[in-house]
C-alpha cells in the first residue's frame, strides 16, 4: 500500500498545492498538511511511491518541532492522523536555509569541481568529503515554486530585498540553533547530522518555522559509530538519507538532466528504501515503528473532525 496522492474538496478548504511529496491544503487560518509516500530526487518526483514513507516523516518532523519549539516558534499544532500535519498558516519567506556541519552532497559536489566558495562562503583547501567544518555554514536558497531552487549569497538575498537585514540575522541564528539542537539529538541516537534544510515564515509579525524538520527528505545523517576510522581509510561513510536513491538513479543514468529517461526502480529497491526510512524513524526517535493501514477517506475525515473542532469548518 503507497498513498501516491490525495484530492479532497474538503468543507470551507480555500485553495490546494501540490508539491514534491506533500499535499497541502489550505483553510482559512491553518493547512492540513498530507504527507503522501511520493519521493522526489534531482527535483524529479520519482514514479513510484514508497510505502510508509509519508507516515514516517510525518513522525519525524511532529517529533522534531515539537522537541525544538523552545528555540522558535512553529507552525504545528495537531496530527490527527499518521499521514497529517495540521497548524497555523504562515506567510513563507521564499528562502531555504541550508546548514551544513560536514562536506557532502551538493557542496562536495562543488568543492570537488575546483570551486571554494558556496552561497559566498568560503569553504578551507585540503578538504575531503565527509570532513566536519570548524563551524556549522548557512548556505541558502532561493525556493522556487517550480524547478530548480537556487544557490543565493547572504549579499544577495539582501541586496535583492528578499527579506531585511533584521529578519535574515533572525533566521541565520534560529536555524544554527536548530541545527545544534539536532545535532545533539542525533549525537543521541548514535547519529551524525550532516546537513539539512530549514525554511521559515511570518505569523502575526514574528518568524516562524515552518514545514518539515531533520526528516531523511530535508537532512542527511552518517553514522556515528566507525565515523572516524571511514574517514580515516577512506571509506565511504554509512549514511541514513535519500542520498542512496540519488546514487542508484545516478548509477543507472539518471541526473535529473534533460534528455535522460528516469529508471524504473524495482521492488525490492522500494522495499529497500521503505527500509531504510524506517530505520532512521526509529533510529533517531528510540521509538518503534507502527505501520498503520488506512485509507484516503480516514485521512479527509480527520483533518475535517479536527477543523470542524477549532471552528475552520462546518
Amino acid at each position: 500500500m503507497a498513498l501516491k496522492e490525495t484530492n479532497f474538496n474538503l468543507p470551507n478548504q480555500s485553495d490546494f498545492y501540490k508539491g514534491k511529496v506533500r499535499d497541502v491544503y489550505f483553510f482559512n487560518k491553518r493547512l492540513a498538511i498530507v504527507a503522501s509516500d511520493r519521493i522526489s530526487a534531482f527535483d524529479h518526483i520519482l514514479p513510484r511511491a514508497i510505502p510508509y514513507k509519508g507516515q514516517v516523516l510525518n513522525g519525524i518532523a511532529t517529533y522534531f518541532l515539537d522537541a525544538t519549539s523552545d528555540i522558535v516558534p512553529n507552525w504545528f499544532e495537531a496530527s490527527p492522523h499518521p499521514n497529517v500535519a495540521i497548524g497555523k498558516l504562515c506567510e513563507p519567506i521564499r528562502l531555504e536555509m541550508v546548514v551544513r556541519g560536514y562536506l557532502a552532497g551538493h557542496a562536495w559536489r562543488t568543492y570537488k569541481s575546483g570551486l571554494r566558495t558556496l552561497c559566498g562562503v568560503t569553504m578551507p583547501e585540503g578538504m575531503k568529503e565527509a570532513d566536519a567544518f570548524t563551524q556549522p555554514i548557512v548556505t541558502p536558497a532561493t525556493k522556487a515554486e517550480e524547478g530548480h531552487d537556487e544557490d543565493i549569497s547572504e549579499k544577495d538575498i539582501l541586496a535583492q530585498g528578499i527579506v531585511s537585514q533584521t529578519i535574515w540575522d533572525r533566521l541565520k541564528q534560529v536555524s544554527l540553533a536548530l541545527f545544534e539542537r539536532g545535532t545533539q539529538m542525533a549525537k543521541e541516537q548514535g547519529l551524525i547530522l550532516v546537513d539539512t534544510k530549514y525554511e521559515f515564515g511570518i505569523y502575526d509579525g514574528e518568524v516562524y518555522l515552518i514545514d518539515e524538520i531533520h526528516t531523511p527528505d530535508s537532512s542527511r545523517y552518517y553514522y556515528l559509530d566507525g565515523y572516524e576510522a571511514r574517514q580515516r581509510s577512506g571509506e565511504k561513510q554509512k549514511q541514513l538519507s535519500k542520498e542512496f536513491v540519488r546514487e542508484w538513479l545516478m548509477d543507472n543514468g539518471f541526473q535529473g538532466l534533460e534528455g535522460q529517461i528516469m529508471p524504473e526502480m524495482p521492488d525490492s529497491f522500494v522495499d529497500k528504501i521503505t527500509d531504510r526510512y524506517i530505520e532512521l524513524y526509529e533510529r533517531i526517535t528510540g521509538e518503534s515503528f507502527v505501520k498503520k493501514p488506512y485509507t484516503k477517506a480516514d485521512i479527509a475525515t480527520s483533518i475535517s473532525t479536527y477543523l470542524n473542532n477549532k471552528h475552520e469548518v462546518g
